[in-house]
């Protein structure tokens, strides 16, 4: 474990999912709108492209980690997660036939593809930021798509926010985005250790979106 009271932190994004009306609405060949336009005509950065077919959940998450992050010099503080193409950066631009190419096949711990791409780039990563770098999984802890991989290279560096424990995907998207805009971090707890399942916390409180927070949640 990092010794160090204010170590450098990178964040690691779960996908959004192809599978939502979203991402079928902005594969269609009959697409129209803007940022499909842009997406089949120059390429969109992919954190744009995920924010819009996930919604709040990956908003929340690339908001926040923006906000956090802490990389080491020369490296970004935040990657996200795909089936095809290993890790890659919120900023990236791509373009739907490589949107698809990066999408294609099964995020899951036992999918060879998955697993082949998603190694390389950790152990490079691993390698980059060095022993005293935490690396913070913002996706699924409840099952081992993520987890499992992630654990096997990173080891006592992967961390989770305590506060995802118990909470389902909506729950999470509005917390981070409320995190990011009130400028305060959650509790980062080492996965090999953390209980990863527990009781479902109670519901976020409603309250009014401040305008930091829109803009935040445009990104």
């Amino acid at each position: 474990m990092p010794t160090d009271t204010n170590p450098k932190r990178i964040f690691v994004l779960s996908p959004a999912s192809m599978s939502g009306i979203r991402a079928r609405q902005i594969t269609s060949d009959s697409a129209r709108f803007e940022l499909a336009r842009r997406l089949r005509k120059d390429g969109v950065s992919l954190g744009e492209l995920f924010s819009f077919i996930s919604g709040l959940y990956f908003r929340g998450k690339l908001a926040y980690a923006r906000a956090f992050a802490k990389a080491p010099p020369k490296l970004p503080g935040a990657y996200v997660i795909t089936a095809g193409a290993g890790l890659v950066t919120p900023d990236t631009p791509v373009t739907l036939d490589q949107l698809r190419e990066i999408c294609a096949g099964d995020v899951d711990a036992g999918n060879t593809r998955y697993r082949a791409s998603l190694d390389r780039d950790l152990k490079s990563l691993s390698e980059a930021a060095g022993p005293d770098c935490q690396f913070v999984l913002l996706g699924s802890i409840a099952t081992p798509k993520y987890v499992k991989p992630l654990l096997e290279i990173l080891r006592e560096r992967l961390f989770l926010p305590a506060e995802f424990i118990g909470r389902g995907d909506m729950s999470r998207g509005g917390l981070l985005l409320r995190c990011a805009s009130a400028g305060t971090q959650l509790t980062y707890v080492p996965v090999a250790t953390a209980a990863r399942h527990g009781p479902r916390p109670p519901k976020l409180a409603r309250r009014a979106i401040h305008s930091r927070e829109r803009d935040i949640s445009m990104v």
